[in-house]
């Protein structure tokens, strides 16, 4: 294949491959997953995973821990590392504003768990449990 037709045989890629191949999922399954579930919207609009993307799209992506607004500069179809993910696109400054305001807030609200305390109780807390309540139910 000439360097021209590789060229035009790239010059559009699926998007559920690209947010693949941007890292922003980990399989194309969820890629596309999220994009059937409305969380990934290209240029203002609910997209399709087997849309085509170009370079200068909007993209807002809403994954399970984050919100991002990016624009993308590059086309992939392959998943490389990290640093060359993050040179397929550029975040816009208000998207990463929100972020860091959303990880403040977060940091800053009260967490009410216990670190023992995790799913169900174990035969030992349950033995504390009613110990407590048989010394409660006695002091009445």
């Amino acid at each position: 294949m000439s360097r021209k037709q590789d060229e035009s045989a790239s010059a559009d890629i699926r998007l559920d491959k690209w947010l693949w191949a941007a890292r922003f999922f980990k399989t194309r399954s969820l890629a596309g997953t999220a994009i059937d579930g409305g969380h990934v919207h290209l240029n203002g609009e609910r997209a399709k995973p087997s849309r085509h993307l170009k370079p200068g799209d909007r993209l807002r992506i809403r994954t399970q821990t984050e919100e991002y607004e990016v624009l993308v500069l590059a086309l992939s179809e392959k998943r490389g590392p990290a640093t060359e993910a993050r040179l397929l696109y550029v975040e816009t400054a208000e998207s990463e504003a929100a972020r860091q305001s959303r990880r403040e807030a977060q940091a800053l609200a009260p967490v009410f768990e216990h670190p023992d305390v995790r799913g169900r109780p174990t035969k030992k807390w349950r033995r504390q449990l009613h110990y407590f309540e048989r010394k409660l139910a006695g002091s009445e």
